[in-house]
C-alpha cells in the first residue's frame, strides 16, 4: 500500500509539473506531447516593400463591320499595327502574346434578331516593359489601334530577394513570440524543431494591378494629351511561417 502511494504521488507531481508550462499567449500555442517533449509552437508573419520595376499590360483590339470577312480582316490589320507599335518600342516577340476571342454576330434584337453586323476582340498580353517606359508604350498601342487598356500591372523582379527578406524577419518574430510565452509560462525556451513556410500561392505578391478599362473615345483622349503616366508605388511582399521551439 506504501509503495503504491508512493507511485500516486509521483504520476500526479508530473501532471502539475507538465500543466505549469501548458500556458499560451494569442497567436501560438503550447503543446506537450509527453513528459519529455515540451513544445511551444508559434505562427509568425513579416512583410517588406519593395518599389516595382516591370509593368504588364493586357489590352484589346475591337473591331466591327458589316460582314465576317471584312470585320476579321479589320481587327487582324489592327492587331498588326499594334503589334509593330510594340516591338517599335524595343519590346521582343517573346514578350507579347495575342489570343483571339473570336468572331460573333451583332444582332438587332428590336427587328427580330436581324445580323446587322459582326465584331471581333483581340487580346493582347505584354510583359517585361521597364515601368519608366510604360506611358510611351500605353500612348503608342493606342495611336495604333488597341481601343481598350483592360489593365496594367506592376511587378518586382527583386521578388525572390526580398520574399527571403521577409522569412528571415518572420522567424525571427517567431523567436521573440516563443521567448514571450516561455517566460509566461515558467519555461526556459530551447532549439527550433521544425519550421513551416505557410506561404503558398506567390504570384498575387508579385502583382499590384491597376484596371484603367480605358474605352476608345477616354483611349483617344489620353494620346492626344501624350504620355500615360504610370505610377507603381510599391508592392508589400509577405511571408508567414510556423515554427515549433523546444521548452524545458
Amino acid at each position: 500500500m506504501k509503495k503504491r502511494g508512493m507511485i500516486a504521488a509521483a504520476v500526479l507531481a508530473g501532471a502539475l509539473g507538465i500543466t505549469a508550462c501548458a500556458a499560451g499567449t494569442a497567436g501560438g500555442t503550447v503543446t506537450v506531447e509527453t513528459a519529455k517533449s515540451h513544445i511551444i509552437n508559434v505562427n509568425s508573419s513579416e512583410t517588406v516593400t519593395a518599389e516595382p520595376d516591370i509593368a504588364q499590360i493586357q489590352l484589346t483590339v475591337y473591331s466591327q463591320a458589316e460582314d465576317a470577312k471584312a470585320c476579321q480582316t479589320k481587327n487582324s490589320e489592327d492587331l498588326q499595327r499594334v503589334i509593330e507599335a510594340l516591338k517599335a518600342q524595343g519590346l521582343e516577340e517573346s514578350s507579347i502574346q495575342t489570343a483571339s476571342f473570336g468572331l460573333n454576330p451583332v444582332y438587332d434584337w428590336d427587328s427580330g434578331k436581324t445580323v446587322t453586323g459582326y465584331e471581333m476582340s483581340s487580346r493582347v498580353t505584354v510583359r517585361d516593359i521597364p515601368i519608366d517606359n510604360a506611358g510611351t508604350v500605353l500612348k503608342a498601342v493606342v495611336e495604333a489601334g488597341a481601343n481598350q487598356i483592360d489593365s496594367v500591372s506592376y511587378l518586382c523582379s527583386t521578388f525572390d530577394e526580398k520574399y527571403q527578406e521577409a522569412l528571415k524577419m518572420a522567424i525571427e518574430s517567431a523567436k521573440i513570440k516563443a521567448q514571450a510565452m516561455a517566460e509566461a509560462g515558467g519555461c526556459q525556451l530551447g532549439a527550433v524543431i521544425n519550421i513551416n513556410e505557410l506561404s503558398s500561392d506567390q504570384q498575387p505578391r508579385y502583382t499590384k494591378a491597376s484596371n484603367l478599362m480605358m474605352e476608345t473615345e477616354e483611349a483617344g483622349l489620353a494620346a492626344d494629351t501624350g504620355s500615360i503616366d504610370v505610377m507603381g508605388g510599391e508592392i508589400e511582399i509577405e511571408a508567414n511561417v510556423n515554427v515549433d521551439f523546444s521548452i524545458q
